[in-house]
């Protein structure tokens, strides 16, 4: 429905709009960041779990994040040599390429690519090339630039058939052990630990999984009530069990649980929202809105914070299938309460460290070196899930406030927060200091 819905949405714009060159409606950035959208909606509707999410954003702003490289070479850094193992990219063959056209093309090839069911995205793709011919784009600048875009795609796509995933989807599966302190599945769906070997992922810029190696949990220990961990536990149920509707806001716009069973009686039905990697593509677009960025510096922005989304989940999972630690629920209907249950569902996987502090605090720290700290922004991403906007003084702040929320939610202890987010600052800094994307002094316009 929805991708109906954009479709329409492009279609009425066309028609609204005969008499604008196609650059005017192509070259503009919020059409790159529907395009995102579209994607954001293509991976939430197939169910793909957060980590997985941030591999199909990475492959596609990458792609289209270096035919904009190729198209303003005066303002951009290629990313070969750069990120490991990407191959020297395609010089075009010629000038008459619309580079913008091509690099929403790019996008929406590696998207699709990396996303099933194929063909997701076709029916957008055809309404892109639609409006670019409605709006007077020739068939040679047309050509050239479908010709381009599938040619960096090609060289982006076999590059990422390289990174180790396709052999971990026959890996062996995590063994349930019932052990005290250790993870194990929780309800309503019980389900089986969500992607055990990421760590065997191939990292874009870490020197390897071990560069950020994570301090050890707090010691499990429910014997002693004078315990940190015992202490930890009876913080999080005592905050649980009596939140404030602001925190109960919080914990619900931080959520960004991809897809959460639902049990009423004897029936079971699924919700879905963004995921933590998708909510901060969502908060991309918002803040290139707001600060009025240009089409290259908002493809910029993606690329480079889905680079550190993507490397801060490597590292995070890295932690979690280290110390296999057990979920609060689950520590909690052994030693306390049976009937005990979080303010939101509980995710399958172990619960140190947190993947969504430490993806938003890499994802935090790399918007901040694009668009300036003290950013303030009103976050709007939760709106078509019903949950109302928080405004933030700056992405470090949402980061922060996102250390909050979990604990809230009842499904982090904070101390686990606060490290995570520490060392998702840590490997968003990395991104920041080790990339050479957008150059000094570059001008404004080609």
């Amino acid at each position: 429905m929805k991708n109906i819905l954009y479709i329409s949405f492009f279609l009425f714009l066309t028609a609204c709009n005969r008499k604008k060159d196609y650059k005017e409606i192509l070259h503009n950035p919020v059409l790159f960041s529907n395009t995102v959208h579209e994607l954001n909606n293509i991976i939430m509707g197939n169910n793909f779990t957060p980590v997985v999410g941030s591999r199909n954003y990475l492959y596609a702003s990458v792609a289209a994040y270096e035919v904009i490289a190729a198209g303003y070479p005066d303002k951009y850094h290629s990313l070969s040599g750069q990120l490991r193992g990407l191959p020297k990219m395609p010089d075009p063959v010629t000038n008459d390429i619309d580079f913008e056209f091509a690099s929403l093309l790019s996008y929406c090839n590696l998207g699709e690519a990396v996303t099933f069911p194929a063909g997701s995205m076709s029916l957008y793709v055809d309404s892109l090339k639609k409006m670019a011919t409605d709006h007077g784009m020739s068939k040679q600048t047309m050509q050239n630039s479908i010709a381009f875009s599938d040619t960096v795609s090609s060289f982006v796509m076999a590059w990422s058939k390289q990174d180790n995933y396709a052999v971990t989807r026959s890996s062996s599966k995590y063994v349930v052990a019932d052990i005290p302190g250790r993870w194990m599945p929780t309800p309503p769906a019980y389900a089986s630990a969500m992607e055990p070997h990421w760590n065997e992922i191939r990292p874009l810029v870490l020197d390897d999984i071990t560069q950020f190696s994570v301090p050890p949990p707090v010691t499990f220990n429910m014997k002693d009530t004078n315990s940190q961990y015992w202490k930890q536990v009876v913080a999080l149920k005592n905050t649980v069990d009596n939140l404030t509707d602001e925190q109960k806001h919080i914990a619900d716009f931080w959520d960004d649980n991809p897809f959460k069973l639902n049990v009423v009686g004897h029936i079971m039905y699924g919700t879905k929202k963004f995921s933590p990697p998708g909510h901060w593509m969502s908060i991309i677009g918002i803040a290139s809105k707001k600060a009025n960025a240009d089409f290259a510096t908002t493809v910029y922005a993606y690329a480079k914070t889905s680079i550190a989304l993507f490397d801060a989940f490597i590292q995070c999972w890295n932690a979690k299938y280290k110390y296999n630690t057990a979920r609060p629920e689950t520590v909690i209907n052994k030693y306390i309460d049976a009937q005990w249950r979080p303010y939101l569902q509980t995710p399958p996987f172990p619960e140190y460290t947190c993947g969504h502090s430490t993806c938003s605090s890499a994802a935090a720290e790399v918007l901040t070196s694009v668009y300036g700290d003290n950013f303030t922004y009103t976050d709007t991403t939760e709106l078509e899930f019903g949950i109302k906007s928080r405004s933030f003084t700056s992405f470090r702040a949402a980061a922060e406030e996102n250390n909050s929320a979990r604990f809230y939610g009842g499904i982090h202890f904070h101390s686990s927060c606060i490290v995570s987010t520490d060392y998702g600052r840590k490997v968003g800094n990395l991104i920041v200091t080790r990339l050479h994307m957008k150059k000094e002094n570059a001008l404004t316009k080609r």
